[in-house]
């Protein structure tokens, strides 16, 4: 019986010391975290294609207006809302989502001008643009983690995200 509790205490030891290093490690490992731009795990929610500095005349009509968006996409088979969700420019100009369900393998484009919001398009509801020749976008979820960026030269794309 002896030899058995001393396998117990030695055993019992060995767990006790396993828990203290595990919990020494959490708040190390925690603390790595903070104050870094991380992204999650990666999002089935991502900007997709970006029309900038609508096509034709740039004068400040609905039209032109609404001939610049971005694409946001959901690349997953589930629906997402999408409210909260906040697209943003380099300038800090700011779309915040309503309550939106983006379903599984589609997208939506957020058009700068006014219009009525419907499945695929939605409305910033700005008389000016937003999106110019040299930008970016980033797009965050309703609690400020970035989940995609995109920015352009007035040539081409270069992900981010």
């Amino acid at each position: 019986m002896s030899a058995s509790l001393a396998t117990r205490r030695v055993v019992s030891a060995f767990l006790a010391a396993g828990a203290l290093v595990g919990a020494a490690a959490l708040p190390a490992a925690a603390a790595d975290h903070h104050g870094r731009d991380h992204r999650g795990a990666k999002s089935s929610i991502v900007i997709g294609d970006v029309q900038y500095d609508s096509p034709g005349r740039n004068d400040r009509s609905a039209r032109a207006l609404n001939g610049e968006w971005v694409e946001v996409k959901n690349t997953g088979r589930h629906s997402v809302n999408l409210r909260g969700f906040t697209l943003t420019d380099r300038q800090g100009n700011r779309y915040q989502f309503k309550d939106f369900r983006l379903d599984g393998r589609s997208s939506v484009k957020v058009h700068t001008g006014q219009g009525r919001d419907t499945r695929h398009d939605v409305y910033q509801d700005r008389r000016q643009q937003v999106w110019d020749e040299r930008d970016s976008a980033t797009l965050r979820d309703n609690r400020g983690n970035v989940l995609d960026s995109d920015s352009w030269d007035g040539r081409r794309h270069h992900r981010n995200g």
